[in-house]
């Protein structure tokens, strides 16, 4: 959770936040423009921020403590959790976890775009109405294809870029939609 974004829902200047808590306005800040993390501050003033903004500890601190991983590993990740969760219990986990728009917020455009095209995705295959939570993330796109590194790699080895169209051609419409070329999220081992 970005202070930034609380303060703006709160209506609260970084430096009401710093008086009400008691953080310097430096520390504060410092915070909300990225050059000092979250992770990196005591637990005191963690506390005092949290409680101040009325919010847990352990929200503020998730993205602070989440680190970035490859996107091939977090597509594995999404595709294995949707198999173990289960449709209704993985579109259930993802909006009420907002992790959509916790994405998007940091700037991690391929995951959350690929995250809203999984639940867009699953919406349709249940027959499940669409979330216009995020109608305005929908209006967004890669600026360049996101292919698999598999069918990158074919493309790389033969010299020959046909491989991608094929891959285009065969994607689930909801991934294509946002430039992201996904043509299998159900059989994974």
């Amino acid at each position: 959770m970005l202070i930034n974004n609380i303060l703006q829902q709160k209506q609260m200047s970084k430096y009401q936040l710093s008086k009400l808590s008691g953080v310097p306005y430096s520390t504060v800040s410092d915070l909300c423009s990225g050059k000092v993390s979250l992770a990196k501050c005591s637990a005191g003033t963690v506390y005092k921020l949290a409680k101040k903004l009325g919010v847990s500890m352990d929200s503020l601190l998730l993205d602070a403590m989440e680190e970035r991983q490859t996107f091939e590993i977090f597509k594995s990740n999404i595709c294995h959790r949707v198999k173990e969760m289960g449709d209704f219990d993985f579109i259930e986990h993802i909006l009420t976890s907002d992790v959509i728009r916790r994405y998007y917020n940091k700037k991690w455009y391929a995951e959350c775009l690929y995250l809203l095209a999984m639940l867009d995705y699953l919406c349709r295959e249940n027959e499940l109405p669409i979330c216009s939570d995020y109608d305005d993330i929908r209006m967004i796109r890669l600026t360049e294809p996101l292919y698999p590194i598999s069918v990158s790699g074919v493309c790389a080895v033969i010299k020959d870029d046909s491989y991608k169209q094929k891959a285009w051609d065969d994607a689930i419409p909801e991934f294509t939609r946002f430039n992201i070329v996904e043509g299998e999220v159900r059989n994974v081992i």
